[in-house]
């Protein structure tokens, strides 16, 4: 127990170190919104967002029926790159695409046949599995 109080003490001590409060008449850069459109969810559940700020941040997404939704994504890094990312968010899951964001290596090596007929065997037994009433169940009465 007096492991556990120490530690939060010496937590809460660094912690109030770390903090430093804001300081009366610092400038603080405000990002002003240019754009800022937005149809509020119908009672179909449909919705649109369009908007943008000064600093380059663009942003798009609608949605719909079933909370299927679709947008896009772009601000411009500190070193000029522009990064774009579009999205589709639905049944199938969350599909971003853009060119940051990392692909998978194709695999080395062709797949034996032989592993290939044993993945095939173990669905077809599964498959017959789930066909066949279970043997756990006694006969009707």
């Amino acid at each position: 127990m007096f492991t556990i109080v120490l530690a939060c003490l010496v937590a809460t001590t660094v912690a109030d170190k770390l903090y430093s409060p804001p300081t009366p008449g610092r400038v603080v850069d405000v990002v002003p919104i240019i754009r800022d459109d937005r149809v509020h969810p119908d009672e179909h559940g449909a919705y649109s967002l369009d908007m943008e700020t000064g600093d380059g941040i663009v942003r798009s997404e609608q949605g719909g029926p079933g909370g299927a939704q679709q947008g896009s994504v772009s601000f411009t890094f500190p070193d000029g790159q522009v990064f774009d990312l579009s999205f589709v968010a639905d049944a199938d899951g969350y599909k971003p695409e853009s060119s940051f964001l990392p692909v998978a290596p194709a695999f080395p090596h062709p797949i034996p046949q032989f592993v290939l007929d044993q993945i095939e065997f173990a669905r077809q037994q599964e498959a017959a599995r789930e066909k066949s009433p279970s043997r756990s169940y006694g006969t009707p009465q």
